[in-house]
């Protein structure tokens, strides 16, 4: 009978202290997960802030640029300016010979357009066009008149070889 008391003694003290370190191994695995997972998140936040470094929406110089109540000109408010500039941009690739703002003119049965577009600042866009088999860049120039008219010249465009 001693014998087994002694034994199921010694059987809970390991038993406890196994179950202990593996809580101790569990909780400094989720420390070292939790960590990397705010790394990688504060990495991709760089990452993105980076990215959107050349942007209208991140640009406050470009944003006081369509401020023009100071000099008597009208407000435009460039949450709303960047969607209508897509848009119209987009707008023009339902034309037959294509969307002229690519520089591009069409090459055989298929016509360039435009597939994405980023607004860099307040008077510079870049956008992505294809025609379905050649690729290519363009940076248009963009303007916005006192009326809301929006205009778009051709800067440089640049086609990628197959």
């Amino acid at each position: 009978m001693l014998y087994l008391f002694i034994l199921a003694i010694l059987m809970n003290v390991f038993t406890y202290m196994f179950y202990s370190r593996e809580v101790k191994f569990g909780e400094e695995r989720y420390d070292k997960t939790t960590k990397k997972l705010r790394d990688s998140i504060n990495l991709v936040t760089t990452k993105l802030a980076d990215a959107d470094y050349f942007s209208l929406e991140h640009n406050e110089n470009a944003q006081n640029y369509f401020d023009n109540s100071a000099s008597g000109g009208k407000v435009i408010l460039y949450e709303k300016l960047i969607p209508v500039v897509t848009e119209k941009l987009l707008d023009l690739n339902a034309n037959p010979n294509g969307n002229p703002y690519t520089g591009q003119d069409k090459i055989g049965p298929n016509k360039f357009i435009i597939n994405k577009i980023k607004i860099l600042n307040h008077r510079w866009i870049i956008a992505d066009y294809s025609n379905g088999e050649l690729w290519g860049e363009v940076l248009l120039k963009y303007f916005v008149d006192n009326d809301d008219n929006i205009t778009f010249e051709v800067n440089q465009t640049w086609l990628y070889q197959k």
